[in-house]
């Protein structure tokens, strides 16, 4: 898994490098397809001047995987808690493409017709 991070107008400390880090990887853990050498996690982090102070910062985040790209994108004050609305925003989704390319969601399918 290949992640790559962009930023604009943000800097980070130590520590936060690693909620980023964790945040991040636990979106691998959804999924083996995450952890290959194909896929890859794009972050993007932004701050700029709005005239709602609450969402000030844009995270987004890309995945890319065999056969479909995954998108969220969330703006808040502060970027940790941006970053923890697009992890919510992606588990569904990754859930949904585990599904659909494991085998179990076509046998209850083919269970349901029969």
């Amino acid at each position: 898994m290949n992640i790559q991070h962009f930023e604009k107008g943000i800097s980070y400390n130590d520590q936060e490098l690693l909620i980023f880090a964790k945040k991040i990887g636990k979106l691998a853990t959804y999924c083996k397809k995450l952890k290959d050498e194909d896929s890859m996690i794009r972050v993007e982090a932004e701050r700029r001047p709005t005239k709602k102070n609450r969402d000030q910062v844009k995270v987004t985040v890309t995945v890319d995987l065999p056969k479909k790209i995954l998108r969220a994108e969330s703006r808040r004050n502060k970027v940790i808690e941006a970053l923890d609305r697009v992890v919510e925003k992606l588990e569904p989704q990754i859930k949904r493409y585990k599904e659909e390319h494991t085998g179990r969601d076509r046998a209850r399918r083919s269970s349901v017709r029969s």
